[in-house]
């Protein structure tokens, strides 16, 4: 058996013998390629008036969020293991504050043999632990939820939406 095959059922990240291995897309083709994931935080109405008014004491807590998400995307590679890493074109984080919550929303781009879905789902993780280290001294018991991929766009098996 080929230790570099994949293991049939389609697990790419092993191969033949159950090991663990980074996915050879070396002869993909590179095309346009989209990843839209999000998550929530929870928190209370002390917290969340604080991050909207801009009243903590660590500063801007939604502007340093947004900047973390996208440095963590182009981090992807670093903290994943098996990921490959990729240029990234565009990142994008949204933060949308709700009655009990907020919202992040984060887009990857890239031009590649492989899709960015890791990328965005990193950027919108990484995007609400930073509100949540922010914030904690307000609020302990904030609930970091939900964080799915929505949306992906591009590459051999297609177009993806949540449903």
């Amino acid at each position: 058996m080929n230790a570099g095959a994949p293991v049939k059922g389609g697990l790419t990240h092993l191969d033949a013998a159950g090991n663990a291995r980074m996915v050879d897309v070396g002869e993909k083709a590179a095309t346009a390629r989209v990843a839209i994931a999000e998550g929530r935080i929870s928190l209370s109405a002390q917290a969340l008036d604080a991050i909207v008014s801009g009243a903590t004491k660590k500063g801007d807590v939604l502007a340093v969020a947004r900047v973390a998400g996208i440095m963590a995307a182009k981090k992807t590679s670093d903290i994943i293991p098996l990921c490959h890493p990729l240029p990234l074109s565009s990142v994008t984080v949204q933060l949308e504050p709700g009655e009990d919550h907020v919202r992040v929303v984060a887009e990857a781009r890239t031009t590649g043999q492989t899709g960015v879905e890791m990328e965005a789902l990193t950027a919108a993780s990484v995007a609400l632990l930073t509100i949540y280290d922010m914030a904690k001294a307000l609020d302990r018991a904030m609930v970091i939820e939900g964080v799915r991929l929505l949306e992906k766009r591009g590459g051999k098996s297609g177009d993806w939406r949540a449903g």
